[in-house]
């Protein structure tokens, strides 16, 4: 197959960040992506439905002219979300979620939830508003090893979150362990999780390939080749529990490079084309359509997308870095091949 066209695709799980460097990656994702589910975790976290609504506005600001992206927002989960604050943001019509992350668990994550018992109201709140719980499905305690982290959460926090609210519609973002792919695929019609494209490409092998290798340095991190082959049966397979999330994250080049770098891969330069690549590998690409472009907007509740794009069987090389406010981001592939083109992009 040569040519591929699909229904355009969503991205449910982004990074954008905030002014220069947002305008810097916003046009990757609006390029190809008819809607996202923007995450909260600014400095200062996106607490509420009036700063989601103020940043909603920076981001349509930063479209390139001429572009019909639509940016779904979501609230940061604190210790002291209200359930007021949860009925308004259900009424805003742009807030499609709540962001749950254990405080310390990853990026500006400081100001997360510290025991999950503390939100079991507002978690009452969201079940009964229809709205979801978007989880950072890892525990933070010491005592458990980086690379069992999501099994942990799955075992110890979600579990019980789902027997006391079973109505609760959960999101398992960044899914990157055979357990997880089990536990969703297991699980009632409300619980769903979105895959990377990173975590469908890699394991943790090529953290260390030839030396330490801090781009492939994400949270949760890349597991073994077992975890990542079941994670592609579970995108390449059609289960509509299993939809397209980038978790496309950028950081400047120096805060990556660095003593203590930064975790976050960033793939929106390419993200459908890698995703391409996995479900060509995987002999689906009569799969990538409902993963990519259906499997989001019916869990989400929202129209699937109208319009189409063009992916190309042409290799392409992906620069070095990419502008990123006043430095620079290496993305994901950098320097190497990529298989698939959008056509026209």
């Amino acid at each position: 197959m040569q040519t591929l066209t699909i229904t355009r695709p969503d991205d449910w799980h982004l990074h954008l960040r905030d002014g220069p460097d947002l305008a810097s990656v916003l046009p990757h994702t609006s390029r190809v992506f008819a809607r996202a589910v923007v995450m909260p975790n600014l400095r200062p976290p996106i607490t509420d439905t009036a700063l989601a609504a103020a940043y909603r506005a920076r981001i349509l600001g930063a479209l390139p002219k001429g572009s019909s992206f639509e940016p779904l927002m979501t609230l940061y989960l604190t210790d002291d979300t209200s359930v007021e604050e949860i009925a308004r943001a259900a009424r805003s019509g742009f807030v499609c979620g709540v962001k749950y992350y254990p405080a310390g668990a990853t990026t500006n994550s400081a100001s997360g939830v510290t025991r999950i018992e503390r939100v079991h109201h507002v978690l009452a709140a969201m079940q009964e508003h229809g709205l979801p719980l978007l989880v950072h499905g890892e525990v933070t305690a010491a005592g458990v090893d980086i690379f069992d982290r999501e099994r942990a959460f799955l075992e110890t926090v979600l579990v019980d979150v789902i027997r006391r609210f079973p109505g609760l519609r959960i999101v398992v973002e960044h899914a990157s362990t055979r357990e997880a792919v089990q536990f969703v695929s297991e699980g009632g019609p409300g619980i769903v999780a979105t895959i990377t494209a990173h975590h469908l490409l890699y394991n943790r092998g090529a953290l260390f390939a030839g030396g330490l290798r801090p781009h492939y340095y994400c949270l949760p991190v890349l597991k073994r080749e077992e975890h990542r082959e079941a994670l592609v049966r579970a995108a390449t397979g059609g289960n509509p529990k299993f939809f397209l999330g980038t978790d496309s994250a950028p950081h400047a080049r120096a805060d990556k490079e660095a003593l203590c770098g930064h975790a976050g891969i960033y793939s929106a330069h390419a993200a459908i084309e890698l995703y391409a690549e996995v479900f060509e590998q995987a002999g689906a690409l009569d799969k990538l359509e409902g993963f990519s472009s259906f499997h989001g907007a019916d869990f989400y509740r929202l129209p699937r997308n109208s319009d189409s794009i063009t992916l190309r069987k042409q290799a392409w090389t992906v620069p070095g870095d990419l502008p990123f406010g006043s430095s620079t981001v290496v993305p994901l592939r950098a320097g190497e091949s990529v298989a698939w083109r959008l056509a026209g992009g």
